[in-house]
């Protein structure tokens, strides 16, 4: 399962979203065999544009990861940051990648 999420963070707010975000991924990384990969990157022109490719190993690995706790720890503690958030659910289309990338 592909998805990206495009979040828009008050910029007042950028810093701490940043580590929260560090630190939720970690978390689903380390602790989540259906979380596969996250890539977060800022627009260049506008920093508090987010974009997160987010690849989960299917639509339950998703499911699953939505509910623990450092998911849900990340989602309160960034509410009054966020001022917008789009999910987009996407197909696979190609990939390829350096070996040990």
């Amino acid at each position: 399962m592909y998805r990206i999420a495009k979040i828009k963070v008050a910029a007042s707010q950028l810093g701490k979203y940043k580590s929260a975000l560090a630190e939720q991924m970690r978390a689903a990384i380390a602790s989540e065999p259906g979380v596969l990969s996250y890539t977060a990157v800022s627009d260049k022109k506008d920093t508090t544009s987010i974009t997160i490719l987010e690849v989960y190993a299917n639509t339950k690995a998703y499911q699953s990861h939505i509910v623990t706790p450092h998911f849900r720890k990340y989602k309160e503690r960034v509410k009054d940051w966020v001022l917008s958030l789009e999910l987009i659910d996407t197909e696979l289309v190609a990939s390829a990648k350096k070996k040990d990338f």
